[in-house]
């Protein structure tokens, strides 16, 4: 996994622990404040500092962590069980079944995700769940895409002609050979799309239409402290952008290993 696998693997081990553990470890309530406190800087109560409304920084960040990590978590989970159901259903089926689920999917493609949310936070009021629904139905396409890829290969090997001459019926063929052959493309896409769900949920709560204030959460910090980057205090908005980062960065790392890894095996 080489010196970057283990670092990224201890960044998202912190990040779960974050999420998991983030309001028990906070030293102070996320949402209380005082205006006397406003652009503090770090010190033995408040490690990080207090923001513009003299929140502790730290105690946001490790609260926020949860909305900021579950939230991409469901937008894979969604996207990864629809796409792979729409991959097997067409490299398995092929024809004209196949070339509908193409066609449909070329469509989805052409709709960026965050156009999709923004639309959906307008129709359905600005909140977490509508960006992650459309960000779901805009990363489905790119599951269905590459794990297609995948499956055809593997519909073409022997054992799956010898399985169907012994009569196995098609679930089961998919689930003793397809699936376990094409799991760790589906884990190494999974940790990728992770990543990038993380960004594009933290840009759509930046601009008002994800998770709203005073919610604790990454893209929020950013968007209500970024005037303290003009004011010499940035450390409050530049620790949730640092935080975006990591977890982006760690993820990419190791879904880049798996694939790779994958890729050598083969």
């Amino acid at each position: 996994m080489g010196v970057p696998g283990v670092v990224a693997v201890v960044i998202l081990a912190l990040a779960v622990v974050a999420v998991v553990a983030g309001p028990a470890l906070a030293p102070h309530d996320p949402n209380a404040g005082s205006p006397s406190g406003s652009w503090l800087g770090p010190s033995g109560t408040h490690l990080l500092g207090q923001d513009v409304q003299g929140r502790d920084v730290a105690s946001r960040l490790l609260v926020g962590a949860r909305s900021s990590m579950l939230g991409p978590l469901v937008v894979v989970i969604l996207c990864m069980a629809v796409g792979s159901l729409l991959a097997l259903i067409g490299a398995w089926r092929r024809g004209v079944v196949d070339t509908l689920i193409s066609s449909t999917m070329d469509v989805v493609f052409a709709f960026p995700g965050i156009l999709l949310a923004a639309l959906a936070s307008a129709v359905l009021n600005a909140g977490l769940w509508p960006a992650v629904l459309a960000l779901s139905v805009a990363y489905t396409p790119y599951v269905a895409r590459l794990l297609r890829g995948a499956i055809l290969r593997e519909r073409n090997q022997l054992y799956v002609a010898a399985a169907e001459v012994q009569g196995f019926n098609t679930m089961t063929i998919w689930r003793r050979h397809l699936i376990p052959n094409v799991a760790p493309v589906m884990v190494a896409q999974g940790t990728i799309l992770f990543g990038y769900a993380v960004l594009d949920i933290a840009i759509l709560s930046y601009l008002g239409l994800g998770i709203q204030p005073p919610r604790p959460d990454w893209g929020v910090m950013i968007s209500e402290n970024q005037s303290g980057v003009l004011q010499d205090y940035p450390l409050p908005a530049l620790s949730a952008g640092v935080c975006i980062v990591m977890v982006v960065v760690a993820m990419n790392i190791l879904g880049e290993r798996l694939l790779g890894t994958r890729g050598a095996e083969r």
